[in-house]
């Protein structure tokens, strides 16, 4: 397999997503704002060459905990609630202040790894940051955790950035913290230690070489990176474990700075289709004769083009796709069986009069089919 580099990786990358660990962004109960201004330029010359941008930012319970004056080591689940309640509103105001100066527009999206696994807010998810990338916004996802328990006793934050990056089909995950990647061992405590510069395959061996937390805050720790590695290159995203700590992290590794890169196995847009065309339909939706023809030049699937329904589905399940002479591939549907009934045939701008509420284009996207 063909050697990569960050440098390469992040230089051909179209879509990305950063995790930024608690530990680079607050120190001392302080937000280090000369290095996220670093950041939001580096945020800055990605989106100049044309690539998507979403951050996933650890940082609300370090923040809140120095306003609040909070002692330190460990608190309780109660006050890092609590703490995270007032750091996120400073953080959110800390990215949109250092990113404004480059006219990038910011977002607040609050999330938790279980909005991720249930399916009807994980579409609500896709769809909305979907829509912000579209409208030219940098989508600032933050973890919920004034109502999240797990991810803060477990630190699946880096977890939860796998999702996002596999969510919206992203081909680059760059996951920031105070480590520059995977090595063998303990690079701490064991001088022997070997760095990965390249994992071409997750296996057993590499997930037992995964270590436990060294920061204070950061909780993570390479366990839960691996495991974020796994979910991300399935999906067809590469994933980078880098050191982010010097001013202009992203620059860095342009510039050659060491970190880990974990092969992508395919690409987001061929892992989706291969994922959607394994289920296993719940309905059948029979179109005619022009539809097959538009999905043939890549179009969505309009309701005019659809002739008639079978069998119960709710929104976001897989169905099948018939057309006059056969099978033509499974999508996931954009409404349920009961609304998809009722406008099939008719032009998608009558939805909202049928429906009595604003409904979208088309009954299944072309980027949620497999033909």
């Amino acid at each position: 397999m063909a050697t990569l580099t960050a440098a390469s990786v992040l230089g051909q990358a179209r879509r990305v997503v950063i995790k930024i660990g608690s530990a680079l962004l607050v120190e001392q109960g302080k937000l280090r704002e000369d290095w996220l201004r670093s950041l939001a330029a580096d945020v800055a010359g990605l989106r100049a060459s044309g690539a998507d941008v979403v951050i996933v930012s650890s940082g609300s319970i370090a923040l809140g905990r120095g306003a609040l004056h909070l002692p330190e080591g460990a608190l309780a689940l109660e006050q890092s609630q609590a703490a995270a309640s007032v750091g996120q509103i400073r953080l959110a105001r800390a990215y949109e202040e250092a990113l404004t100066p480059h006219q990038i527009s910011t977002g607040q999206v609050l999330l938790t790894l279980d909005d991720t696994h249930d399916r009807r807010r994980y579409l609500n998810i896709r769809a909305t940051l979907a829509t912000l990338l579209g409208l030219g916004v940098v989508p600032i996802v933050n973890e919920n955790d004034t109502i999240a328990t797990d991810e803060i006793r477990y630190g699946d934050n880096d977890r939860l950035a796998a999702q996002v990056a596999v969510t919206i089909g992203a081909d680059l995950l760059v996951l920031l913290s105070d480590v520059d990647g995977l090595y063998t061992g303990n690079p701490q405590t064991d001088p022997d230690a070997r760095h990965f510069a390249q994992v071409d395959v997750i296996t057993p061996e590499i997930e037992a070489m995964a270590g436990e937390p060294t920061s204070s805050l950061s909780k993570g720790g390479m366990k839960t990176k691996v495991l974020a590695a796994k979910t991300s290159v399935a999906a067809g995203c590469a994933m980078v474990i880098a050191a982010g700590a010097a001013m202009h992290p992203l620059a860095q590794l342009t510039q050659g700075a060491r970190a880990t890169v974990f092969v992508a196995q395919g690409d987001p847009r061929s892992a989706r289709k291969r994922w959607i065309a394994a289920m296993k339909p719940k309905g059948v939706l029979h179109v005619d004769a022009g539809a097959v023809q538009a999905l043939g030049q890549g179009k969505s699937l309009l309701p005019a083009g659809v002739s008639r329904i079978e069998g119960q589905f709710q929104r976001g399940d897989p169905v099948a796709i018939m057309g006059p002479d056969g099978a033509l591939g499974v999508g996931l549907a954009g409404y349920d069986s009961t609304e998809a009934a009722a406008i099939a045939g008719h032009h998608s701008r009558e939805i909202t009069e049928i429906l009595n509420y604003p409904g979208r284009v088309a009954l299944i996207h072309r980027d949620e089919m497999a033909l």
